[in-house]
């Protein structure tokens, strides 16, 4: 049981390393309160195809590292209380 305790942390860390890296390589995706007010929102070639891109590619590890450190997380602590 001690084995897999090490080996889920250690696990737990290399996923919330990535997700920081991952996290702070994005840019900044909203257009504040002008954006708001105006209602700008295009419905062109490039927002439709917007998972293909690099930010999308970020956008979609993000939350499948984060899915990941929180399903670990929960797995650790369970397996420290046993």
């Amino acid at each position: 049981m001690e084995i897999l305790k090490y080996i889920l942390a250690a696990v737990d860390i290399i996923i919330c390393f990535a997700l920081i890296i991952i996290t702070t390589m994005q840019t900044k995706d909203s257009q504040g309160a002008s954006g708001t007010i105006t209602g700008s929102t295009t419905n062109n070639f490039y927002e439709k195809n917007k998972g293909r891109t690099r930010e999308g590619m970020l956008k979609r590890w993000t939350i499948i590292l984060g899915i990941l450190f929180a399903i670990l997380s929960i797995a650790l602590g369970i397996v420290y209380v046993i």
